[in-house]
């Protein structure tokens, strides 16, 4: 179809002259089309825990999946990837929710295991669980109250190596714990800021990350001083995380979040003018979707260049979210320099479609060199097996 289609293209063109521009046009549509990534669902289990984690448990060089009361272990081989499981502990239960809103992995005790780092809304805790080395269930140990825990990020904030513990708590004052000993965490104010969605990066090009949060960004002065800059305002509920990337290549980072509890995603392009005055412009990546809550920014297409993975998670506040009984759909959008393009992996009602957690990974787990997508939610734990380009 595709070389019938090519012929007649060109001979139309000849009459006005334009076969080669025409050709180099359809063939570059078709060569797009080509490059679509194929992913086989793989069914994990149906409990419904928002968070999933990949974490190598025993150190026999695989990674294992940890979600929630359970550890997946991953056996190498393919026919019974994951079937395997063990409990780990009993989460903390509130209605339809379970209070375990990330999966940090980290060596927070120096054992040489990985454990790993979570929190809750309800418990209104950063906790971490520490791996036993065995199969008994993993102790866990509460780092500190902060207030409600919408998930938990780890970021690098000072460039030696090892992530800092990062709660999104909307209704208090933002906040980091740095690991500064065997099980010892030390709190670090930021400032009063309030809000649904943040994340990390260096805005001004100076060097050091600063925070982004919905109403502004949070520069970094260094020696943890930081100054407030109200140069944009995402609306009531940003996404966690917000991205912080170079994404027209101007040298200036941009800006991705999702609305986390309603319709649409967007860029962000920072600009700024003669007179040094900063600005971001607001554009469209997509307005079908609710609930565009969590985001990943990895290379799955194999070109070197991350992609925008996410979707809409499913029951995000219990059905109360506009478009909460939308059809349920996880994407990857790729980005040709102006834009970005939609790519289906699961979409569907609930069952058929796949809607994100509240944390979501992007991994290798089979050693192909592909990675994977690995998806919780309260309609289950699913791995989307990549299968490469078409």
């Amino acid at each position: 179809m595709s070389r019938f289609f090519d012929n007649r293209c060109c001979v139309a063109a000849r009459v006005a002259g334009l076969c080669t521009v025409l050709c180099v046009a359809t063939a570059s549509i078709l060569y797009a089309q080509h490059q679509k990534v194929t992913f086989t669902p793989y069914f994990v289990a149906a409990e419904s825990f928002e968070s999933v984690g990949v974490i190598d448990v025993d150190g026999d060089g695989r990674p294992d999946l940890v979600s929630g009361d359970f550890i997946y272990k991953n056996n190498g081989d393919v026919g019974t990837i994951f079937r395997k499981r063990h409990r780990l502990g009993q989460q903390p239960a509130f209605g339809e929710y379970f209070d375990d809103f990330a999966t940090i992995p980290l060596d927070v005790n120096g054992d040489g295991r990985i454990d790993f780092v979570t929190g809750g809304w309800f418990g209104e805790a950063l906790r971490w669980h520490e791996n036993p080395g065995t199969n008994a269930e993993w102790p866990a140990h509460e780092i500190a109250k902060v207030g409600n825990v919408e998930t938990v990020r780890g970021w690098d904030l000072d460039g030696d190596g090892v992530v800092e513990i990062v709660p999104n708590t909307p209704n208090t004052a933002l906040h980091y714990f740095k690991l500064e000993g065997p099980g010892k965490f030390v709190r670090y104010e930021v400032g009063d800021y309030k809000s649904h969605g943040i994340g990390f990066g260096d805005i001004n090009g100076d060097g050091l990350g600063d925070f982004v949060v919905k109403n502004g960004w949070i520069e970094n002065k260094g020696d943890n001083q930081w100054v407030f800059h109200p140069d944009f305002d995402m609306g009531q509920y940003a996404s966690i995380p917000i991205i912080v990337a170079d994404l027209n290549g101007d040298g200036k980072n941009d800006l991705i979040a999702g609305t986390a509890h309603n319709y649409g995603i967007y860029w962000y392009e920072q600009q700024i003018d003669a007179e040094g005055k900063r600005s971001f412009k607001k554009h469209v990546i997509d307005e079908a979707a609710s609930q565009y809550h969590e985001l990943v920014w990895a290379d799955i297409t194999g070109d070197g260049k991350p992609e925008l993975i996410t979707g809409k998670r499913y029951r995000a506040h219990n059905d109360g979210d506009p478009g909460a009984y939308d059809d349920v759909g996880l994407y990857y959008f790729t980005w040709d320099g102006r834009s970005f393009v939609k790519n289906i992996i699961a979409y569907g009602p609930p069952g058929v479609g796949k809607g994100t957690g509240i944390y979501m990974q992007v991994a290798d787990l089979r050693g192909t060199g592909r990675n994977d997508v690995i998806v919780a939610g309260k309609d289950g734990l699913w791995v989307f097996f990549n299968d490469g380009t078409e």
